[in-house]
């Protein structure tokens, strides 16, 4: 069986026992998160947030990207969030490689060179990426100077969130 054989199975008793159904489509704390896409980051749990009440949007190194960005846009616009959260964490891959090394692997594995992505925002500095991210949140033009964003690292071998003076 497959793994995601597995994982439907673990969807059809999920399923049977569902009664979140009726939650309203706006977060309720009004919140929006871009963390990483790491497994080892269960995002809802560490901050003590139910289903429902934010917004989390995930990605590789936790990075404000443009799609990212579409997503916080939405979120507040349209389903009226009110505060940004960026949460990276420590022993993050995106630490672990330079883009340049990547993109040559993936055309020399693959003997094709592609368009895109045209980069995969690796980062040699913890903190300074997460400055960088809460940086390109509040520069957007689209962003209101009136939401607050803060940054922070989430330490994954003891579970604590640590704030990044931004």
């Amino acid at each position: 069986m497959s793994i995601i054989d597995d994982v439907l199975k673990g969807n059809e008793t999920y399923a049977r026992n569902f009664k979140l159904g009726s939650l309203p489509i706006p977060p309720a704390k009004k919140l929006a998160i871009v963390a990483c896409m790491d497994a080892r980051l269960t995002v809802e749990q560490f901050l003590g947030l139910n289903t429902g009440d934010a917004h989390i949007i995930r990605n590789a190194g936790g990075i404000a990207t443009e799609d990212a960005i579409r997503s916080l846009l939405i979120s507040h616009y349209l389903l009226g969030t009110q505060e940004f959260m960026v949460i990276n964490h420590t022993e993050c891959g995106m630490l672990s490689f330079k883009d340049a090394d990547l993109l040559e692997r993936l055309e020399r594995e693959s003997g094709v060179s592609a368009i895109a992505p045209s980069h995969f925002h690796a980062f040699p500095n913890l903190e300074a990426n997460v400055r960088r991210q809460v940086s390109r949140i509040r520069s957007h033009p689209w962003i209101p100077r009136t939401i607050p964003v803060r940054g922070f690292i989430y330490d994954v071998k003891t579970g604590k969130l640590n704030e990044v003076q931004c």
